[in-house]
């Protein structure tokens, strides 16, 4: 049983109207415009309203319409969405199912994974829903699990840096990812993080704030040598050693330098760095919906992750060009003390910048809590929907009451009218309110096509997470933003064994060294690599396209100095790591092959000749959308410009469609009302039974393409579901022949102009889905007379060997 095709017309299923007198379900799919969600939303409901089931849903629809998701989970339910199971089989809910369900219920384990089994399956189809519609969902999207702090799922890294922004970012980003930053760090040491009265946070910022000017990335031993001996001498106009004594900075210093040294916080140094853009998609261009589980972690720690996660989130999306269209979703579950109404932690600066200015770029929040009164219904007041469940207190409702009364201003939302429905709503009901529709609806929600099994302890993170080959394998891959950079191994050949002193280089052979932050131990060498850095020319007037680029290349240095190594190099960004002039101490060196002074003159003429043959400027057409990839743009960031754009295509296409036929179908179906009064009027002396309509107007395609507006306007739900079962009327009866032939005359051309419109929304899907869009390479190869190289460079990279004799570079 297929859904209908609504799912890539950018509309959310959500569930189904209530009738909370008769509390029973009707017939009108309750259809949400993702377009809406850009003004936010925010979901509130006691436990056991259905709250999670709610926001998961939608989590689900997002994935299903391609739309890429961020979710902050703090209670651990939310990794539920990797939960899916298209076969529906018991052997797929076995090993997830609660211990002791089973017994509690008098049943046998593998009993009672089959009744959860066709439990699922029946409650799947009472929404129309299937397994097939479960496999298109993992097909839309990459689900994943990330645990700051642990590595029972995806580990993600804080405190290994405090990345630079990109070039050219404006003041306010700085600004905000400066007190993102600090203010999160303060927390996790349990400083008060006051950007105002705090000599800590005011010195902290003005380091942070000057390096990044600089484009300088910081590590944490950075920022710790350098509140030691600030580059400064003076905060505002007074003296930095009277504002900030030498003995409370050496104080602060060692505060930090406990924190890197902790055992405890070692689990903050591993993993893939935080970035935005890859939590989004992968570095294919698919998108991704991340699950941040901070559930294990302290009060304070979360305060840390989740400052420092929205402080870049911010940063992100001032990056992104406007648009009207969902482009990403924020969700956030229990969003008790991150966002409260009075007091002002940390956390809640960029998330008053996200609800004020996110929607300009097309990211969409949405913020779910069992309380009501945690949430700041100021800064609030301006979210778009709400989603309103059962609530526990008066004093809950009577605060979601004062809520509402600011944001109503629409038919049927009186006080009085919200204090009925509120006192009315049972579990999974909610009262939705949508700023972009005509009035409210009380809604049912649907089946979740997660298996909603409740909170994941870190073991079955870990078994979800697939901590293995490919999750270490995609760590390894250079984000969705980022230019490739794939560090390269040292030869086979190289032996793991250092070298008692540091090996000397010929003359006009430089040397660096990357640094590796916080390494100490037995085990450490230094191993070589060749830099080689171009200057490269790539044009074609034909496609108007004249662009120069700097291109780095890290290639294994050669035992044979005669050896061309260009060919086994691969693109290095120099931005990820730090030089140093000189080796750390602690480390060794293994040996190099004998260089030879004119091998480095050789090199940097092959490094020419190689970056002429193989290094060509790379380059993306969609031929489809008639759009070409930017220079510097992966194929991965082009799939994800292009999706956006596709969608943005598709609801400009939607808005025709809508004033194409919306007021075509809305005189037809005044008529059609009329028509049918008619019929009921003169057949009513016989009986009370209505007659049954013999063609179906479409009602799921009308409320996917004009959403609750159309639908409640004209009756839809009423409409197809008219009674027709009293029995053809004796022919005698002439008045009723004639009108039915008028109902059936109009329901005929609602037929035909309901083919005509499905005709065109298949077109649409065709033309517009992402996932079918066809990308060619446009290779470009650089000017042979503009290519400049520099004098390669050896660059020492640093190597940890372990007990079990196994090396790894540790940058």
């Amino acid at each position: 049983m297929g859904m209908p095709s609504y799912e890539k017309l950018g509309v959310f299923y959500l569930g189904r109207t209530w009738d909370l007198e008769a509390k029973a379900l009707g017939d009108e799919p309750v259809l949400y415009d993702a377009r809406d969600l850009t003004t936010h939303g925010v979901c509130v409901g006691m436990t056991g309203s259905g709250k999670t089931g709610l926001c998961l849903s939608l989590l689900e629809e997002a994935a299903m319409d391609g739309i890429p998701a961020i979710a902050i989970d703090p209670k651990g339910d939310i990794g539920n969405l990797l939960l899916t199971f298209p076969d529906l089989a018991p052997g797929d809910f076995a090993p997830w199912l609660a211990p002791g369900d089973a017994e509690r219920h008098g049943r046998t384990p593998d009993e009672h994974a089959k009744a959860v089994a066709e439990t699922w399956r029946k409650g799947l189809a009472k929404w129309d829903q299937d397994g097939e519609r479960i496999r298109r969902l993992r097909e839309k999207a990459d689900f994943a699990i990330y645990t700051p702090g642990s590595t029972a799922g995806r580990p993600i890294s804080l405190l290994r840096s405090f990345r630079a922004p990109a070039p050219g970012a404006d003041e306010d980003t700085l600004r905000e990812r400066v007190l993102a930053a600090v203010s999160g760090l303060m927390t996790l040491v349990g400083l008060e993080p006051d950007p105002v009265k705090s000599r800590e946070h005011i010195l902290l910022s003005r380091l942070i704030d000057g390096a990044w000017r600089e484009g300088q990335t910081l590590d944490l031993p950075d920022l710790i040598r350098r509140i030691q001996k600030p580059p400064f001498d003076r905060i505002g106009v007074i003296a930095l050693d009277t504002f900030f004594p030498e003995k409370d900075r050496f104080e602060l210093a060692m505060t930090l330098n406990n924190l890197l040294a902790s055992p405890g916080f070692a689990a903050w140094m591993e993993g893939e760095p935080l970035d935005v853009a890859r939590l989004l998609w992968t570095p294919e261009g698919r998108p991704r919906v991340s699950i941040l589980s901070i559930s294990h972690l302290s009060d304070a720690e979360r305060m840390f992750f989740v400052t420092t996660l929205l402080g870049e989130v911010v940063a992100w999306m001032r990056t992104q060009p406007g648009t009207t269209s969902l482009r990403a979703l924020l969700y956030m579950d229990e969003v008790f003390g991150f966002f409260p109404p009075v007091a002002n932690p940390p956390s809640k600066p960029p998330m008053l910048t996200l609800m004020k200015q996110a929607r300009a770029f097309g990211l969409g929040v949405l913020l779910a809590t069992q309380n009501p009164v945690d949430l700041d219904y100021k800064s609030l007041s301006n979210a778009g929907t709400w989603f309103i469940g059962r609530l526990q207190t008066e004093r809950d409702k009577a605060r979601m009451l004062d809520g509402l009364e600011s944001i109503s201003g629409g038919p049927g939302m009186s006080r009085a009218d919200i204090d009925r429905t509120l006192s009315a709503l049972d579990s999974r009901v909610f009262l939705m309110h949508d700023v972009h529709e005509d009035g409210p609806v009380v809604m049912h929600t649907r089946w979740a096509m997660s298996y909603l099994r409740g909170p994941l302890t870190r073991e079955e993170i870990k078994r979800l997470s697939g901590a293995g080959e490919r999750d270490a394998a995609e760590a390894a891959a250079p984000p969705a933003t980022a230019a490739p950079a794939t560090p390269v191994a040292t030869p086979a050949a190289a032996p793991a064994s250092a070298a008692a002193s540091r090996p000397v280089l010929p003359a006009g052979l430089d040397e660096l060294f990357v640094r590796a932050p916080g390494a100490d131990g037995p085990g450490l060498t230094y191993r070589p690599a060749l830099l080689g850095r171009l200057r490269l020319h790539h044009a074609d007037g034909r496609r108007k396209i004249d662009v120069w680029r700097d291109l780095s290349l890290l290639a294994p240095l050669p035992e044979d100095a005669g050896t061309d190594p260009w060919d086994a190099a691969d693109v290095f960004d120099e931005a990820a790591v730090t030089f140093d002039d000189a080796p750390a101490r602690g480390f060794g060196f293994a040996p190099l092959p004998g260089i030879p002074e004119k091998a480095v003159e050789a090199w940097r003429k092959q490094l020419v000749a190689h970056a002429y043959r193989a290094r060509k400027l790379t380059l993306w057409r969609c031929d489809e959308l008639k759009e070409v990839s930017e220079p510097g743009e992966s194929e991965g960031d082009f799939r994800i410009r292009l999706t956006q754009t596709a969608r943005e295509q598709r609801d400009a296409e939607i808005d025709t469609l809508r004033a194409k036929y919306g007021a075509r179908l809305q005189t037809l179906a005044d008529r059609r009302r009329t028509a049918e009064q008619r019929v009921e009027r003169e057949q009513s002396q016989y009986d009370q039974q209505k007659l049954q309509t013999a063609i179906s107007v479409g009602a799921s395609v009308l409320g996917a393409l004009f959403g609750r507006k159309l639908a409640s306007a004209t009756n839809v739900g009423r409409m197809t579901t008219a009674a027709r079962g009293a029995g053809r009327m004796g022919r005698e009866r002439a008045d009723i022949g004639r009108a039915e032939d008028t109902l059936e005359a109009v329901d005929a051309k609602i037929a035909e102009l309901n083919a005509e419109l499905e005709r065109e929304i298949a077109e649409l899907q065709a033309s517009l889905d992402p996932a079918g869009l066809t990308l060619e390479p446009i290779e470009i190869a650089a000017r042979k007379s503009d290519i400049s190289a520099a004098a390669p460079v050896l660059v020492w990279r640093p190597w940890r060997t372990g007990a079990d004799g196994r090396a790894s570079p540790l940058a």
